[in-house]
């Protein structure tokens, strides 16, 4: 008898936090482009519209995220808190990221560093986000009984710029040098052309991806910094250090 065939276990859901409309692209979407291609889902949750900023409208920031997460083949979502630039540390606030993530039911969760020295935005809400990840397990909790407890695998953060990149913490470096790769996350970054006015955010976020991959040996990588230690169930899993000795 011949064995019956079957699909491969599908992805859980990879779901990443941004406190601005392109927070997520600029610092990790190769990252996202290369689950997707994997067949992961990804779901962006933006917790501004960017209206505090120098360029771009709320209006037109809305319009290039959605661009740029169609672009990468992931969901989004716009989340009110307190606005852009006035983001406060409150536990309703952990509380209503929370429900998201049980609603979503990721294994692997991405945020903003909560290192300080970068817009307080960021740092805050990869605190608000780390709390919401414990917030989302516990079962007694009346406000989130809509849906089921869920407890995520893993919490990584990702650095905006090189100054939110935490110190003392081995990051997992992630290859994304498949030219698709690349190509699919610089055309995301160039969706929002609002913010290239400001910076040339791209041949920025590029060349921290090249530095980061010609030091591990690959064409272009990026960091994610994970808040508690990785289990893995062999050594098989591992594929290799960054350094070669």
């Amino acid at each position: 008898m011949k064995p019956t065939p079957t699909s491969p276990p599908e992805l859980a859901p990879l779901l990443a936090f941004g406190a601005h409309p392109d927070d997520i692209e600029f610092s990790i979407g190769g990252i996202v482009a290369q689950e997707v291609a994997l067949g992961r889902r990804v779901h962006f949750v933006v917790c501004s519209r960017g209206e505090a900023g120098t360029h771009g409208s709320p209006a037109l920031r809305t319009k290039e995220a959605k661009k740029a997460a169609e672009i990468l083949g992931a969901s989004i979502e716009f989340m009110r808190l307190d606005g852009d630039a006035h983001l406060e540390i409150k536990a309703r606030h952990a509380i209503k990221l929370a429900a998201v993530i049980r609603r979503i039911r990721p294994v692997v969760i991405v945020a903003p560093t909560v290192v300080p020295t970068q817009h307080p935005d960021h740092w805050r809400l990869g605190t608000l986000v780390r709390d919401a990840a414990r917030l989302a397990r516990f079962g007694g909790m009346k406000e989130l009984r809509k849906n089921p407890p869920h407890a995520i695998g893993q919490l990584f953060f990702y650095a905006l710029s090189p100054n939110a990149e935490p110190t003392g913490v081995t990051p997992v470096i992630v290859d994304i040098s498949r030219a698709h790769i690349v190509t699919s996350w610089k055309s995301a970054m160039e969706a929002h052309a609002s913010q290239m006015k400001t910076r040339n955010y791209l041949e920025l976020q590029l060349a921290r991806a090249r530095m980061h991959g010609l030091a591990s040996g690959v064409g272009h990588a990026q960091l994610l910094f994970p808040d508690a230690p990785i289990v893995f169930e062999s050594l098989a899993a591992i594929s290799r250090a960054a350094q070669r000795f």
